[in-house]
């Protein structure tokens, strides 16, 4: 399978990156600035661009598979539109190609789903996040694109476990976090497994 990663030089990007090229994906690596990617392969093409470029976008996903998208916006908890007009992006330059498959990291909460008063306290601190993720899915699910919408709990840097829990209800119960590389774990089981097509799955620890 050939894969384009947007937001390869973040945590759960990069690890996707690396643990595609160990499980013999070929994959491309849409990236802003290319130094700080940080991985090489046989099977690995750097294209540098910008997710806010509708046309740069499109050419990048040509040829490809399917699309994985672990996009963050540098607004933090500001007001922000990114990520929906980044993956607006995205989806036109899929339809524009005919990719039909798309990996989606978003966040939990996006769903209102995080129990319990903490959880309500979680939603309120990411709320302007929240709105934007919860818009970007819309645009993808509205589409009739085949997707899997990855809702991970929060992200540590913690060593890669092959160990969590998914819910496709909710978040699993009792965990609040989860190591980047599990989530570029579940991200690439995702991918070669049909039961998660056009499902959002919440993970954690």
């Amino acid at each position: 399978m050939k894969i384009i990663v947007f937001g390869a030089t973040g945590g759960v990007g990069r690890s996707v990156v690396e643990q595609a090229l160990e499980q013999g994906y070929e994959v491309t690596a849409f990236v802003r600035t290319p130094d700080k990617l940080k991985v090489t392969g046989d099977k690995l093409t750097v294209v540098q661009g910008d997710a806010f470029h509708v046309e740069q976008v499109a050419a990048a996903i040509a040829g490809h598979d399917a699309v994985v998208s672990c996009l963050g916006s540098n607004q933090g908890m500001n007001k922000s539109t990114d990520l929906q007009v980044m993956v607006k992006n995205i989806v036109a330059g899929m339809q524009q190609h005919g990719v039909q498959r798309i990996v989606y990291t978003a966040s939990a909460g996006i769903d209102k789903e995080l129990p319990g008063i903490s959880g309500k306290l979680m939603m309120g601190v990411l709320k302007n996040a929240l709105i934007d993720h919860r818009a970007a899915v819309d645009a993808i699910q509205e589409t009739g694109l085949t997707y899997t919408i990855v809702r991970p709990m929060g992200l540590t840097n913690d060593s890669f476990t092959g160990q969590y829990r998914e819910s496709e209800e909710s978040v699993p119960n009792k965990s609040k976090t989860i190591p980047r590389a599990d989530v570029a774990h579940f991200i690439l089981k995702a991918l070669g497994d049909a039961t998660y097509e056009n499902k959002s799955i919440g993970i954690a620890s």
